[in-house]
């Protein structure tokens, strides 16, 4: 602290101290201000170069996982349409199972099967139907060509690889070798009825792997649920003001505040008395 000589005026070095004092006050009281309004303790890289790096990179992560956990939704929102197709396509099917079951009880003649035969046509055209309708974002999931990989986290390698097909081939009735169907004999009937258990299993088995895929995803985002939190709880304790303190600046440095102007009036007003000498 320098000593002001209050008999010179070109100099007053108390009221130059005073101001000195008063901008380090005011400038403490701003940034006070500032991690109050924002809830952080970094808001620029010069009030802790190393933790607003750090905190950066947290963020980046952050966004990353939050966007993974998203992914991993729409992931299983796909899923989800696929198997609902499936569930219907099983039903249909365990229709057309049991139309060739009663066509193959020779109790019934020509005509009756013929009868039954178009049943069985009619609810084939509506499994195609369902494959043409199964779609998201209008690509179509059950031709037999949908193979997606879908990034389910913030780093290259999560990745859950998907495919749905029955031996590379849709589900499409002749896919399933459905397409020869006849129930004109007895015969023909019980052949119908193997094929059509083909079928089922076929449906069954690609519903199993859709079953598998949701259970990874759903492991997928209880782990990226956690590390959200992780992440944010560490970037919280390097970034966020603690309230109770920078509140406890606040009034010290408003005190401060006070005190430096008052000094700085009084320094101002000191080399008025070299007007004593003149009289």
């Amino acid at each position: 602290m320098s000593f002001g000589d209050f008999n010179r005026i070109n100099t007053n070095l108390s009221s130059l101290d005073a101001q000195f004092s008063l901008n380090r006050v005011n400038r403490e009281l701003g940034e006070s201000q500032l991690r109050l309004s924002t809830g952080l303790q970094i808001n620029k890289a010069e009030d802790d170069a190393a933790g607003f790096s750090i905190a950066s990179k947290l963020g980046a992560r952050i966004a990353g996982l939050e966007q993974g956990l998203q992914n991993a939704g729409d992931a299983k929102s796909v899923l989800d349409i696929a198997e609902a197709s499936f569930d219907s396509m099983i039903d249909i099917l365990t229709e057309i199972k049991v139309k060739a079951t009663q066509a193959a009880n020779d109790t019934y003649g020509d005509e009756e099967r013929g009868f039954i035969q178009q049943q069985i046509d009619s609810l084939l055209d509506e499994l195609d139907a369902i494959v043409d309708q199964t779609v998201f974002q209008e690509i179509n999931l059950l031709d037999g060509d949908y193979e997606a990989s879908f990034q389910v986290g913030e780093r290259t390698a999560d990745v859950l690889f998907v495919e749905l097909n029955q031996g590379g081939e849709g589900f499409y009735h002749d896919d399933m070798n459905l397409d020869a169907i006849d129930v004109s004999t007895h015969d023909d009937a019980q052949v119908a009825m193997t094929a059509i258990d083909d079928a089922l299993t076929a449906i069954a088995e690609v519903t199993n792997d859709i079953g598998i895929y949701q259970t990874q995803l759903s492991i997928r985002e209880e782990i990226l649920t956690q590390a959200i939190n992780s992440n944010e709880a560490a970037q919280s304790r390097i970034q966020d003001a603690d309230f109770a303190q920078e509140q406890s600046n606040l009034v010290k440095n408003q005190i401060l505040q006070q005190t430096a102007t008052s000094s700085l009036a009084q320094a101002n007003q000191a080399p008025e008395a070299v007007l004593g000498f003149l009289g």
